[in-house]
């Protein structure tokens, strides 16, 4: 997804949050009643992205309504410009869901127009202690994910201490049976498969990569420059393009979502040199996927294709 930048929102959330906060007649906090006997109501949730909604609506089970406001794969998280709807949402939710790491500015900015008593606020990246340059795309370092996995049951369980045992098993299932093929598919690569030099389009990999033992031939530099849009360097295109062109990877990595000119580039000469290819997407594609879903296809073309790349 090409970067550009984000322009000043302030002026549509005075507007969204004026028409916001005159229909919202209760704090965040006050959806879900103290006592769960003859309680009713389920826990609002609003997740900046897609992929954290998924996991947060499998994990709230019947006891949470969740919403996604980025689920168009063509939007960019970095420069989305929130609705009216959204900043309502954000107003009434009694948990709100981002990434951060400077992924979805956006969302701080209408959390701090909207102040909220008792809203609980996950974000991502201060849960787990980064801070600005960090990579952004947690979703894709399982062991992020895991620790997101327990902080959403413990925050649902603090809002909802009466239904903290369903939490509980929500999140055994989801971990356990959900997410089976998913931990089976990395274990099966990571066995198989660790080592195997790979290049790959944009810093959305690294984590998954990482996990799965493969050796990263592609310069970070020139991951992140894609990513984040910004001009990649005469060395690094040289140094990636080379690596395709002299067989130095095994596999090609590139995220379907964001061909550049230069990834497009570096597709085409992996094709000609019979390099295997395997895609992904910064969010869920199709859109009304699961995360484990949407992850395991994932994992299963990169299966193929290092299977192919090695005769193994």
């Amino acid at each position: 997804m090409p970067r550009t930048p984000a322009k000043p929102i302030y002026a549509l959330l005075a507007v969204a949050l004026t028409v916001a906060l005159a229909g919202c007649g209760r704090s965040g906090a006050s959806a879900v009643p103290a006592s769960g006997a003859g309680a009713t109501a389920k826990l609002q949730i609003v997740a900046a992205e897609n992929f954290w909604g998924s996991i947060a609506s499998q994990l709230g089970g019947t006891k949470a309504v969740v919403k996604s406001i980025i689920v168009d794969p063509n939007a960019d998280p970095h420069t989305y410009q929130p609705t009216a709807a959204d900043a309502r949402a954000i107003a009434g939710a009694n948990m709100v869901i981002a990434n951060g790491l400077g992924y979805d500015n956006w969302s701080s900015q209408v959390l701090q127009a909207s102040p909220q008593s008792g809203r609980v606020v996950l974000n991502v990246g201060d849960l787990l202690g980064l801070t600005s340059g960090a990579n952004q795309h947690r979703w894709y370092y399982p062991a992020n994910v895991k620790a997101v996995i327990d902080q959403i049951v413990a925050d649902y369980s603090r809002l909802d201490p009466a239904d903290a045992a369903y939490f509980s098993q929500q999140k055994q299932t989801f971990e356990n049976v959900d997410l089976a093929r998913y931990n089976q598919l990395r274990a099966e690569i990571r066995s198989r498969y660790a080592g195997v030099p790979v290049g790959y389009s944009e810093s959305i990999f690294q984590g998954l990569g990482e996990d799965l033992g493969l050796r990263l031939m592609t310069p970070y530099s020139f991951a992140k420059a894609i990513a984040e849009g910004t001009e990649v360097s005469a060395a690094d295109k040289q140094t990636v393009d080379n690596q395709a062109r002299r067989r130095q990877i095994k596999v090609w990595v590139f995220n379907s979502q964001n061909v550049t000119p230069d990834v497009q580039r570096v597709t085409e000469t992996a094709t000609r040199q019979n390099i295997p290819v395997a895609t992904i997407t910064e969010t869920l594609a199709p859109q009304n996927s699961s995360f484990q879903q949407w992850q395991v296809k994932q994992l299963e073309g990169l299966q193929r294709a290092l299977r192919l790349a090695t005769g193994s």
